[in-house]
C-alpha cells in the first residue's frame, strides 16, 4: 500500500515590484503608444498623399484626351477624327508617361478582344507590364466603369479609361491610362519600417536614460525607506541628504525634519518620564516609610496621618499638573473668545489678594477686546501671582497690570523679592525644576507651575518672558497675541 503524504507547493510570495521598475514600464508603454501612433498616423498620411496622387495623374491624363477627341483634328486631313486607332496613335505620340505609368490605345476586334496600337516606349520596374498582359487589357476593355483597381499575380494596376465610339453605339476603342502604385506603396512602407526602428532605438535608450533617472530621482526616496527601516526609540541620529530643491528633495527635508520632532520628544519624553519618576518616588517613599514606622501612640497616628496626607496631596497636585501639560497638546487647549482685558486684569486681582498678606496693587490697564480663553490666562496669571508671593514675604509689593503694545497685548505680575538667579532664569519654565532664589532655600513645589504659564501662553501664539524689576524682584510678562479695538 503506497501512502501519500500532503502535497507541498513551493509558493513563495511574489516580490512587488520597485516604484522604479513601475515609472519605467509606464514611461516605455507610453513613449510605445505615441512612437507607434506617430508611425501609423504618417503611414496614413503618405498612403493618402499617394492615393491622392495617382488618382489626380489618372484624372489629368484622361481628361487630356477627353478633350482631344473632342477639338482635335488629324494633321494629314486637317479633319476631325473618324478612326479611332488613328486617334489613338496620333495622341499618344505625343505624350510621355509619369514613371510607373502606362498609357495604352485598345481598338475592339471581333471574336478576339482589344488589340494594343500603341504605348510610349519605358521599362517599368514591375515582372509583367499591361502592354504585355493579354488578359489583363481584355478585362479592362470589357469594363463597364471607367476607373478601377486590377489585381494581378504581378501586382496591382489602378486605372482609368476613356471609350472612344465612332461607328455605333458600340465602344470601338479605348484609352487606358494604368499606374503601378507597387513602387510608391514600398516607399511608403521603407518609411514606416524606418519610423519602428528609429522608435524602437529610442525605446531602448528611453529604457537606459529612464532607469538611469528614475534611480536618480528616487534615491531620496530609498534613503528615506532604509532610514525609517533603521529607526529605532533608541537611536534617532539618522538622516536623509538632501541634494537639488525638487519636490523628492523636500521630501527628504520634511522627513528629517520629522525626525527632529521626533527626536525631541522621545528626548523630551524620556526626560519627563525620569523627571516625574523622581518627584513620584519621593512622596511615595516618604508616605511608605512613616506608615512603616508609625506606633500604637495616638499622637504619632495622627502625626504620621496628617504627614501621608499631606505627601498624598502633593501627589495628586502632580498629577493633575501633569494632565494639564499632557493637554496642552490637544488643539482644544484653550478656547478664545473677545473679552475686555481691563474686566479680566481685575478679575485677576481680585483672585490674586487672597494668596497672601502681600501689599498687592493693581498697576496699568488696557482697554482692549482681545480674543483669548479667560479661564486659562486667568489660570496663568494666578500662577504667576502664586510664584511671587511664594519668592516674597508678607508687606513686600507686587503689582499686576495689563498694557497694550501696538497690535500686542501684555499681561504681567511684578514682585520686590530677591529676584532669579542668572542660572535660574534659563530652566525654570522647563518641567520639574525649582529656582533656588527663595531666600536661598529651593522650594516646596514640584515644578510644574511655570511650566503651565509657557503652556498657556504658546497655546494662545504667545509666550512668557522674565526680567529683573527695577530696585529689585522679577518680573514676569505673558505677551499674547494680537488686540481688537
Amino acid at each position: 500500500m503506497t501512502t501519500t503524504g500532503p502535497a507541498t507547493t513551493d509558493e513563495r510570495p511574489r516580490r512587488p515590484l520597485s516604484a522604479r521598475v513601475r515609472i519605467l514600464l509606464w514611461l516605455l508603454l507610453m513613449m510605445a503608444v505615441a512612437l507607434g501612433s506617430v508611425a501609423a498616423t504618417t503611414r496614413s498620411i503618405l498612403v493618402r498623399d499617394v492615393e491622392h496622387r495617382i488618382n489626380g495623374l489618372l484624372a489629368q491624363e484622361t481628361g487630356e484626351f477627353a478633350h482631344f477627341e473632342e477639338r482635335g483634328v488629324d494633321p494629314e486631313t486637317g479633319r476631325p477624327f473618324t478612326d479611332p486607332g488613328r486617334l489613338l496613335h496620333v495622341f499618344l505620340e505625343r505624350q510621355y508617361a509619369d514613371p510607373d505609368e502606362e498609357l495604352i490605345g485598345l481598338v475592339g476586334r471581333q471574336g478576339r478582344g482589344p488589340a494594343q496600337i500603341i504605348q510610349p516606349p519605358r521599362d517599368l520596374p514591375v515582372t509583367v507590364p499591361l502592354h504585355r498582359d493579354a488578359d489583363a487589357r481584355r478585362r479592362i476593355f470589357d469594363s463597364p466603369g471607367s476607373t478601377g483597381v486590377l489585381d494581378r499575380a504581378s501586382g496591382e494596376i489602378r486605372w482609368a479609361k476613356v471609350a472612344v465610339a465612332r461607328h455605333g453605339s458600340e465602344p470601338d476603342a479605348a484609352f487606358v491610362v494604368a499606374f503601378h502604385p507597387g513602387r510608391e506603396q514600398g516607399g511608403v512602407d521603407d518609411v514606416f519600417r524606418i519610423m519602428l526602428a528609429i522608435s524602437g532605438v529610442a525605446l531602448v535608450l528611453t529604457t537606459g536614460i529612464g532607469w538611469v533617472v528614475a534611480g536618480r530621482i528616487l534615491q531620496p526616496v530609498r534613503l528615506v525607506r532604509a532610514a525609517a527601516a533603521q529607526l529605532t526609540e533608541q537611536d534617532l541620529t539618522r538622516r536623509i541628504p538632501v541634494r537639488g530643491k525638487d519636490d523628492v528633495a523636500a521630501l527628504a527635508e520634511t522627513f528629517n525634519a520629522m525626525l527632529d520632532r521626533l527626536e525631541r520628544a522621545f528626548a523630551a519624553q524620556r526626560e519627563f518620564v525620569d523627571d516625574a519618576g523622581h518627584e513620584l518616588r519621593t512622596p511615595i517613599t516618604i508616605v511608605r516609610g512613616h506608615l512603616e514606622l508609625m506606633g500604637d501612640d495616638p499622637a504619632e497616628r495622627e502625626e504620621t496621618v496628617r504627614l501621608v496626607t499631606d505627601e498624598l496631596d502633593r501627589m495628586s497636585r502632580i498629577v493633575e499638573d501633569l494632565l494639564l501639560l499632557a493637554k496642552a497638546e490637544r488643539p482644544d487647549f484653550v478656547t478664545p473668545e473677545p473679552v475686555q482685558l481691563a474686566e479680566l486684569t481685575a478679575d485677576v486681582y481680585v483672585k490674586a489678594r487672597t494668596l497672601g498678606e502681600r501689599d498687592w496693587r493693581l498697576d496699568e490697564v488696557a482697554d482692549r477686546e482681545v480674543e483669548l480663553d479667560p479661564q486659562r490666562i486667568t489660570q496663568a496669571m494666578v500662577q504667576l501671582a502664586q510664584n511671587a508671593v511664594q519668592h516674597t514675604t508678607p508687606g513686600q509689593t507686587i503689582r499686576i497690570g495689563s498694557r497694550a503694545d501696538g497690535s500686542r497685548v501684555e499681561l504681567y505680575v511684578v514682585d520686590s523679592g530677591p529676584g532669579v538667579q542668572p542660572q535660574d532664569a534659563r530652566v525654570i519654565f522647563e518641567r520639574f525644576r525649582r529656582g533656588t532664589s527663595r531666600r536661598g532655600a529651593r522650594g516646596s513645589g514640584a515644578g510644574l507651575g511655570l511650566s503651565i504659564v509657557r503652556a498657556i501662553a504658546e497655546a494662545h501664539g504667545g509666550r512668557v518672558r522674565l526680567h529683573d524689576t527695577e530696585g529689585g524682584g522679577a518680573t514676569f510678562v505673558l505677551a499674547l497675541g494680537e488686540a481688537r479695538t
